[in-house]
């Protein structure tokens, strides 16, 4: 068994720790304007929606206000949550400090199984993996390495198997991807017997040796299921580093506030989970994203979680669009068969926090919600173009003089479509010091809408896990093979030209233009497929 002395002292009460960290910080003022920016974003929305309200004369404009208030609210929900994230993960740091301090040195070593899931990765990248993971600062004979391999490439299997034997690597080829990444780890469980269980993906060079000496000390609690540390991409273009960007606000501000919940997400790898309490849950959940699924068993189990902010490896980073693609196809097509799992399991969290149940619906709803809430926000956007709504019937005089309460409302539908690009932007800049790479997250999320919303309605049709974008070199260039594969994004930008032309025709300029937005950033998917490949 292995044994450490618990700590004396449990971490403190999150109100206990916010009364020791509240002190005029320029990151804490930076968290309370990013508070200010989302709750803006929110008022905006809704008055907006009382301006269509107040403004209409018939049934169709007052069923138009009621979706976009409906729209609205549910942006208002989502938009308080993330400026929650943000100003709670601000304290995590103190908190992981309390945890530290009531840590005692190891006493027995474990064993541990450093496990690394492979299909069809390039071997030479994964043998220079590898060889850094069996660097690692821990003695020999309490660690063994796995290779679960997957691929269908016989020359791959080869030369991994091969490469595994040199190096006293166990090898475990399946056939078959039964179960995907979970039942390689599982096919694993059938013949492993170490205490713990460390993760990497194929891709991740490990740089820190001390990834093993450093966060088993953690595991002195009993209860602690698994521990997950902050996960990172190496260097690569423009377009890669800002597609981490969507990583790097994951692992700052949501899963900090998260773990503070007790509900961090083992993120699939760079972690260690305790096998004891895998066993008792039965393995790994057999989806796409077992992760989450493991993490959420794990938590209903009434077992603990903690995270880690600490780098300790990088993975390859995301070159072309249509990795990205498949990426975010696999994590929404993940998070909608989460959803259902969740609320098949909502009568067994009655007795648990409402803030951490809140924590795990967010989490499955939230790529729905990005693409979906695009997607609807698009058309209501077109039913008030072309309904008699006035749009920016207000001069300057009456704005400034403050003449009508209905004024100010309608700019509030200016104000919340600005802050939409804004925000991100914002935040990209004051974070991570970058504009170009704000403009970049905001972009990809119109590019990623379609995809996203379709990856949901293959999980609900429980249709294959999967999207079939396969380019060569050779295509990079190819403009058809671009508009083949994004037809849809095509013709619903072309949808919204053809309105913004209608709209300017009768004499609607402001709307027109609105509607020639929408279409620019619903047709970046056919950009981006073309210029990154």
């Amino acid at each position: 068994m292995f044994l450490i002395q618990l700590p004396a002292q449990a971490p403190g009460h999150f109100d206990d720790i916010i009364a020791v960290s509240m002190k005029p910080t320029r990151e804490l003022a930076l968290r309370l304007f990013t508070v200010i920016l989302f709750c803006i974003l929110a008022v905006a929305g809704l008055g907006f929606s009382i301006y269509i309200f107040m403004v209409a004369t018939d049934t169709y404009m007052l069923v138009v206000g009621c979706f976009f208030l409906l729209l609205s609210i549910v942006a208002a929900l989502f938009n308080g949550f993330a400026a929650m994230y943000y100003y709670r993960s601000y304290f995590y740091s103190r908190y992981i400090s309390q945890v530290e301090e009531g840590l005692k040195p190891i006493g027995r070593l474990p064993s541990v199984a450093v496990a690394v899931p492979i299909y069809n990765e390039d071997p030479e990248e994964v043998k220079r993996n590898a060889l850094g993971l069996m660097k690692m600062n821990y003695p020999r004979s309490k660690v063994k390495f796995y290779f679960l391999d997957d691929s269908t490439n016989p020359e791959i299997v080869e030369s991994l198997r091969a490469f595994a034997k040199r190096h006293g690597i166990a090898f475990l080829h399946r056939d078959t991807r039964q179960g995907y990444k979970a039942g390689a780890l599982n096919n694993m469980l059938k013949v492993s017997k170490e205490e713990f269980i460390a993760i990497f993906d194929s891709d991740e060079m490990l740089t820190d040796r001390n990834f093993l000496m450093e966060l088993l000390p953690y595991f002195q609690d009993g209860k602690l299921s698994y521990l997950q540390t902050e996960k990172s991409y190496h260097k690569g273009t423009f377009f890669s580093d800002s597609v981490a960007l969507f990583d790097a606000f994951f692992f700052k501000f949501i899963q900090p506030s998260r773990a503070l919940n007790n509900t961090a997400i083992f993120a699939g790898s760079c972690g260690i989970i305790r096998r004891s309490i895998l066993d008792k849950l039965g393995g790994f959940p057999e989806y796409v994203i077992e992760d989450t699924f493991f993490s959420f068993d794990a938590y209903k189990g009434r077992y603990k979680s903690l995270y880690v902010p600490k780098i300790y490896a990088l993975g390859r980073p995301i070159l072309t669009f249509t990795s990205l693609i498949k990426q975010q196809w696999r994590y929404n097509y993940g998070d909608t068969q989460f959803l259902g799992y969740f609320m098949r399991n909502s009568k067994k969290l009655e007795s648990l926090s409402a803030l951490s149940n809140m924590d795990y619906r967010i989490h499955g709803f939230g790529l729905n919600y990005l693409s979906v809430m695009l997607l609807l926000f698009t058309l209501v956007s077109v039913l008030i173009v072309f309904s008699s709504i006035p749009i920016l019937h207000v001069t300057l005089q009456q704005f400034v003089t403050g003449t009508s309460i209905v004024g100010y409302l309608e700019v509030f539908g200016a104000a919340a479509f600005i802050l939409s690009l804004l925000v991100p932007v914002m935040l990209t800049k004051f974070y991570f010091k970058s504009i170009s790479k704000g403009f970049m997250v905001f972009a990809l999320n119109f590019a990623l809408a379609i995809v996203r919303a379709k990856a949901a309605v293959a999980a609900v049709l429980k249709k294959e896990p999967g999207i079939h974008w396969n380019r060569t070199k050779t295509e990079k260039s190819n403009l058809a093979f671009s508009l083949l594969n994004t037809k849809m994004e095509v013709a619903f930008s072309a949808f919204l030209f053809i309105l913004g032309y209608v709209a300017i025709v009768i004499n609607n300029l402001t709307g027109g233009v609105w509607l020639f937005a929408y279409g620019i950033m619903y047709s970046l998917t056919t950009v981006l497929l073309y210029k990154y490949g």
